[in-house]
This record gives C-alpha cells, structure tokens and sequence, in this order.
C-alpha cells in the first residue's frame, strides 16, 4: 500500500497542479467539439482533487481505528469497507469540495476556449462573448452569475454535507 501511495501521490499532485486548461486542446483532438470533449476536461479537472482527498482522508484515519477493527475481524476488504472508508469520509468530502472547484473552471476554460455553436452557450462562453463584444457590463454579469453558482454550489451541496460528516462524528455540537 505504501509502493502504491509513493508511486502515485506525486502523479496525482502533479494532475492536480496542472491547469486544466491544458487539457483543452488534447480533448478537442481526441474527441472533437462535442459534449464529451466537455466531460472529458471536467473529469480531469476533478478526479486529481477528489483522488487526493481520499488518499489524505485514507491516511489519517487513526491507527486505534485499524487496530481495533482488526481485533473485531475486520480485515482486508472487511477491514476497508467498515474502518477506513467510513473514517477516511472527511477528507473524501473535502477532496469533493475541492474536485467541484476544479470541475467548475474546468468547464468555463473550456467553454472559453472551445466555443461551438453546437455546444450552446454557457457562462464561460458568456464571458468570453462579452470580451469579444468588449462589453464590460455582460463580462461582470458572466462573473457574478459563475460566482452565484459556486456561492449556491457551496451553501446547497457542500456546506450541509460536511456538518452532517461533522456532526455524525461528534465534531459539530448542534446548537
């Protein structure tokens, strides 16, 4: 397992230090200017972030956790699915969070740089109409509206999820 962490956790940072708009171009290539294009630079945003929250929720899961998992015969696939999952779900919600902000650029770099009228016309290709017309006033309404998405993403999604993980781990006191 720790082969396996050495090998990989260098790749996988280095996925995710990479800006994923460099991924446009290779997308656009292989797949052509399609919604698989799109889907295929999203999930590359993503993955490396949520791999990484794993991994990192993985290794702080409590050696007492594993030892007495191993006492109650919870070994090897048992073992995963019961101790270190469960205990690792913190940092994979948090490799989430993380992996829903690289998705969301993701997609507005490749809306920016990869416009197709069969694509149809997304924030990110709002944005770059309004600097193509110089209209600065469609460029800040692009911003805000990307920005009231993540805001909506977050306050919906992510912020609920992690106190319930909190709270069910007696780390959130409910008032």
């Amino acid at each position: 397992m720790k082969f396996v962490r050495a090998a990989l956790g260098p790749i996988l940072s280095g996925l995710q230090s990479l800006p994923s708009v460099a991924w446009v171009p290779p997308a656009v290539i292989w797949l052509g200017l399609n919604n698989s294009m799109m889907y295929a630079v999203i999930l590359l945003g993503a993955v490396p972030s949520i791999a990484n929250g794993l991994v990192s929720g993985v290794d702080q899961v409590p050696p007492l956790f594993l030892r007495a998992g191993r006492t109650l015969g919870a070994t090897g696939l048992k073992g995963t699915w019961h101790i270190v999952l469960p205990a690792a779900l913190p940092g994979y919600v948090a490799g989430l969070k993380q992996g829903w902000a690289f998705s969301w650029r993701s997609l507005m770099a490749a809306e920016i740089i990869a416009s197709f009228p069969d694509l149809g016309v997304g924030l990110g290709q709002l944005l770059e109409d309004g600097r193509n017309a110089s209209d600065m006033a469609m460029v800040f309404e692009a911003i805000l509206l990307i920005l009231i998405v993540g805001i909506a993403i977050d306050l919906l999604i992510f912020s609920p999820l992690e106190r319930w993980v909190l709270r069910n781990r007696g780390l959130l006191v409910k008032n």
